[in-house]
């Protein structure tokens, strides 16, 4: 099964994520946690893609639609994959669908965690002050959730029209938002707590 986890910064993608990977084994493919790790490397993408994250941007559809084909390629995720961050634009939605396709793979769902702003802007300060992330500053947040809302106003109508968009609170409990997307997947707890 192929998922992609949408919502703003701070909606809670990349938790959800790490809880599904734990639980069933699919594989969690954060751009923003890529990207990181090549600028924690001192690599050359690394170097141009904190320069562009810290302004709270978008690093452009080629770099991350490689990194992405790099991991789809590698066959790291036989069992399924959660794209977290990815596709921000129509671009990367085509292309993904296109490297999908090539592998007899497809996306399954698009969930979309909704919360609001005010949570948001609670949950990054706290990240920001236990992470140290240099993309949750206020002034790149601002930014980052502008930009959040003028690309999801074109990739979330690319898959309603497919048919493969749910929407789930992502203001409940961190449990509860586990509970919501198993509901929505059809999935079932493989181990007990």
């Amino acid at each position: 099964m192929n998922i992609i986890l949408f919502g703003p910064p701070g909606a809670g993608k990349g938790t959800q994520a790490k809880r599904l990977e734990a639980e069933f084994g699919y594989k969690q493919l954060s751009t923003g946690d890529m990207l990181r790790e090549q600028i924690a490397k001192g690599t050359e993408l690394g170097l141009k893609a904190k320069e562009v994250m810290d302004r709270g941007e978008l690093v452009s559809d080629d770099i991350v639609i490689g990194m992405i084909r790099s991991y789809i390629e590698c066959g790291t995720c036989q069992k399924g994959a959660i794209f977290d961050g990815f596709p921000r634009t129509v671009a990367q939605a085509e292309a993904l669908d296109k490297m999908l396709s090539e592998c007899n793979l497809q996306i399954d769902y698009v969930i979309e965690l909704d919360v609001e702003d005010a949570s948001l802007i609670e949950r990054i300060m706290k990240r920001a002050a236990e992470e140290g992330r240099g993309d949750d500053t206020a002034e790149a947040f601002k930014t980052r959730l502008a930009l959040y809302r003028d690309y999801s106003a074109n990739v979330l109508p690319y898959y309603k029209y497919k048919g493969l968009h749910a929407l789930v609170d992502g203001a409940q409990s961190m449990d509860e938002v586990t509970a919501s997307l198993m509901d929505v997947l059809g999935l079932k707890k493989v181990r007990q707590a």
